[in-house]
């Protein structure tokens, strides 16, 4: 048996209240703050989206504090927080005396698809105060509270630090191919590679095809004919813009609204070019995007890019490096992408399992 079962079995073997949101906790708008009337600081402020909008010197909340989006796409979005933050747009949960602000916080969680829902529409979507202060979630003794809050804790713990490594290789990627304090030759890459744009449509596909057929973002299909046979990068010509996705060596079909990139310079390593192109490709993109609509990719585009020429023994050692962090962070089948995902599978287990209690009806 374990410490919860333990502690249910002692402490409410018949079950449960289920009280509103509203009833337990205390309630609080935001104070309206905008950034050009802000002194710029350490303090995140939360409002509508699901990262801070800005930072101040000043804070309106502290401890633990839960914070629920007032506005826009990500209204309803729920958050933790156990730091001092200005609460913008947003408006905050907190437990009263013999309610753990954290468990109330994993509850809300498991009710997250709920509470998108009360989303006002037609024009901005907002979410209020009124629309899940009825909410009622199981209230079991602030002890096993603390033990499911322990046991939640445990698992997303794991699954930060899992994604903290693998930003620390996205950290460690960005920094081998940046340039910015050495002396390398820059060429565009209409200069370096033969580029176009395949000539299959998706409907060609065929279960158990005999070669690759690359369709923009997706995992590859298969055909019986190919196009090409090279070694290629392959980018979306539209949908996911900017984003690279594959590397391919060999007999390969492509669709016709995907790009392939061939590099012919004899000084530049095609995998080298490719983890470059993958890195810095999307922001590029990004950057054109300001100044005009960007809805799809077009030659011109591809032409323009640059790419830093250091020695081809650098790019050998740049390779390794990340052919090395990639089988470990990016193997879909053993890293940590497929780890992280297993973790939150857990975890949303585990969650849904805990907070489930029988109700204790009230004579």
């Amino acid at each position: 048996m374990s410490k919860i079962e333990q502690l249910i079995t002692e402490l409410c073997p018949n079950g449960v209240e289920y009280k509103a949101i509203g009833e337990i906790t205390d309630m609080q708008r935001g104070t309206s703050l905008t950034k050009n009337k802000a002194i710029e600081g350490n303090y995140p402020v939360i409002s509508g989206g699901k990262e801070p909008a800005f930072y101040c010197n000043q804070f309106n909340r502290e401890g633990e504090t839960i914070t629920v989006a007032g506005s826009g796409v990500g209204a309803g979005y729920i958050q933790y927080w156990n730091i001092p933050i200005f609460a913008n747009d947003c408006f905050t949960v907190k437990g009263k005396e013999d309610i753990s602000t954290k468990y109330v916080y994993y509850c809300m969680a498991n009710m997250q698809e709920c509470i998108y829902k009360t989303k006002k529409v037609g024009g901005v979507p907002h979410c209020y105060i009124s629309d899940i202060k009825d909410f009622k979630i199981p209230v079991p003794p602030l002890e096993v509270q603390r033990e499911i809050v322990r046991v939640l804790d445990s698992f997303t713990s794991l699954s930060a630090e899992l994604s903290a490594r693998k930003k620390q290789y996205e950290y460690y990627r960005d920094s081998l191919l940046s340039f910015e304090n050495t002396k390398v030759e820059y060429k565009k890459l209409g200069e370096i590679a033969d580029m176009g744009t395949g000539s299959s449509n998706t409907d060609e596909a065929i279960v158990g095809g005999t070669y690759p057929f690359y369709v923009r973002s997706q995992n590859p299909l298969r055909k019986n004919e190919y196009e090409f046979d090279e070694t290629a990068i392959i980018t979306a010509g539209d949908g996911a813009i900017g984003k690279v996705f594959h590397y391919v060596e060999g007999k390969y079909a492509l669709h016709q609204r995907a790009y392939r990139i061939h590099i012919k310079d004899k000084n530049i390593l095609a995998k080298y070019a490719f983890y470059y192109i993958q890195t810095k490709f999307y922001d590029y993109i990004l950057k054109i995007g300001f100044r005009s609509s960007v809805s799809s990719i077009r030659r011109p585009m591809l032409n323009a890019f640059k790419i830093p020429v250091p020695p081809l023994e650098e790019q050998r050692k740049i390779v390794r490096v990340l052919d090395n962090f990639n089988a470990i962070c990016s193997d879909l089948s053993a890293g940590l992408p497929a780890e992280i995902e297993a973790r939150k599978k857990q975890y949303e287990y585990y969650r849904d399992k805990l907070l489930t209690f029988k109700e204790l009806k009230i004579v």
